[in-house]
């Protein structure tokens, strides 16, 4: 490789060096990656670390602070154990198959193992231009960062399986997207960053070699089970249909949390069943089934309502670059249909748990179907409903205790009619006032991570206003996030109605 056009230098004093580096990965042949270093971003400053994330592989958030590790955080500097790579993948965008995308602003340090033995992949994203970055400059910018940073930590803190983000760093360096912006990097976390695309990137190639040692690291390191199911095409079916499980149970989470991913095209759809590659996203406000987070998806593709059909056609993508493995397309289809039958399961889990209902009655799906349409009709807030929803009491109405959810809805006749028949279900199962409650408050959030709370975060952390820098509200609504169902004083704001100003902010490809 030629040397580089800013050359990085490498530090011995990181903290991030005093740990047990390894790249399985880039074990595989250069045709998964291009090895090169990261861009530096002149006078990286810190803006914000994850202690949970930095305690999965044995650092301590202070440390996160020090030059020495802001510097390599920001791709300015290296150190000894750092392997960084560029993948290659392709994937189908909205709809339409691209032969080559890959890590165009993303690279991969390499990996570190936790205490309790697993394995994290450390990724620099914004870190410059690799050769997978088409027309793009290879950058982040500052608000796209700490929504990623904060999402990803949220969703782990709500029990979605997610990538996770370490940290932010942040530097003047101007960055050009709809405004001049100033750059970012967030430094992000998984056990694997192989994405639906990464095999589909070799099956259109028709490189069945590659294809083949790709799902075998993937089956050796995360799915070792599917070994169990035989010789020749086994195990990949076998793969294929965990992949299809653990898909519907990330779909059923966010569904029940209220998530929208504004961009579920193949390639941002994880091997191993994570939320991956935080662009535009929103959580409900007020609960609109088509509800469209991304005003780059003009058609609503990606809408709250269709996030499930979406899941199942992107294991159909997965499913047909495996088909040189699998040998069969009856077999593959049936794979990737095993998401029908786990998404059925798991959503209607979610629901019952949200619900607060402890037996299982065959009115059940009529009564939930009900309220999803009188959420929509009312645009009754998703979050506020179901943490007030948990104040109804089995015996009968009460003002004081329906005030909090009933109020959200504009037709109160409606909720009184659906609330009358939610209470008879309850006392069918003899159900406890308090008991269910505090069931309900471990599964239906009173934070989430709304647009406005993001928003506000973010224009101070930029001096909006000629302000200085100011990053504390980043820190604090991390704290906030990382315990969402807590009833915690201290974050009543972020548990309040989002303001009438939220409604106008509008989330783009763009970061």
């Amino acid at each position: 490789m030629n040397a580089p056009e800013h050359p990085v230098p490498l530090l011995a004093d990181s903290p991030l060096a005093a740990l047990a580096w390894d790249n399985p990965f880039g074990r595989l042949p250069g045709t998964f990656y291009t090895r090169l270093p990261p861009t530096p971003l002149p006078e990286p400053y810190f803006v914000a670390a994850s202690p949970a994330a930095a305690s999965l592989i044995g650092l301590a958030p202070d440390s996160l602070r020090l030059p020495s590790a802001v510097l390599p955080l920001a791709g300015s500097a290296l150190f000894d154990g750092a392997d960084p790579l560029a993948a290659v993948y392709a994937g189908h965008q909205f709809g339409v198959y691209v032969p080559q995308l890959g890590d165009g602003r993303a690279l991969l340090l390499g990996a570190v193992r936790g205490a309790d033995g697993q394995l994290w992949e450390l990724q620099l994203k914004g870190s410059g231009r690799t050769p997978y970055s088409r027309m793009g400059d290879g950058r982040a910018v500052l608000r796209s960062s700490i929504r990623e940073f904060l999402c990803s930590e949220a969703m782990h803190a709500l029990g979605i399986p997610t990538t996770r983000a370490l940290a932010i760093t942040g530097s003047d360096y101007p960055v050009f997207r709809e405004n001049v912006e100033t750059a970012a990097v967030v430094t992000r976390m998984a056990p694997s960053f192989v994405r639906f695309g990464s095999f589909e990137y070799f099956f259109w190639r028709q490189d069945h070699e590659s294809l083949r040692r790709l799902a075998d690291a993937v089956i050796d390191a995360f799915y070792p089970e599917c070994r169990a199911a035989g010789q020749g095409a086994g195990p990949y079916l076998a793969l294929l249909r965990e992949v299809a499980r653990r898909t519907a149970r990330l779909i059923a989470g966010w569904q029940g949390v209220g998530f929208c991913h504004g961009v579920m095209n193949s390639d941002n759809m994880s091997i191993l069943g994570l939320t991956i590659d935080y662009g535009p996203f929103g959580f409900l406000d007020g609960f609109d089934a088509g509800h469209v987070c991304n005003h780059s998806d003009t058609h609503g593709r990606y809408a709250y309502d269709q996030q499930p059909a979406i899941a199942h056609w992107n294991l159909y993508c997965l499913g047909q670059a495996l088909i040189p493995l699998t040998e069969d397309v009856d077999a593959t289809r049936a794979a990737c249909d095993a998401f029908v039958d786990e998404y059925a399961g798991a959503i209607d889990a979610v629901m019952h748990a949200k619900l607060g209902l402890a037996t299982v009655e065959p009115g059940d799906q009529a009564l939930i179907a009900r309220l999803m349409q009188l959420l929509h009709a009312n645009r009754a807030d998703w979050t506020l409903f179901w943490r007030g929803l948990s104040r109804l009491r089995a015996a009968g109405p009460d003002p004081e205790a329906d005030a909090a959810v009933r109020d959200l809805f504009a037709d109160r006749a409606a909720f009184d009619a659906w609330a009358a028949d939610y209470r008879a279900r309850l006392r069918r199962e003899a159900s406890h006032d308090a008991e269910r409650a505090a069931r309900m408050n471990r599964v239906n959030p009173r934070i989430v991570l709304r647009n406005h709370l993001a928003e506000i975060a973010i224009r101070k952390a930029r001096g909006d206003g000629g302000k200085p820098r100011d990053f504390s509200e980043v820190e604090r609504l991390l704290r906030a996030l990382a315990r969402p169902y807590d009833d915690d004083p201290e974050f009543d704001d972020y548990a309040a109605p989002p303001p009438d100003w939220a409604s106008g902010l509008v989330l783009s490809c763009s970061s």
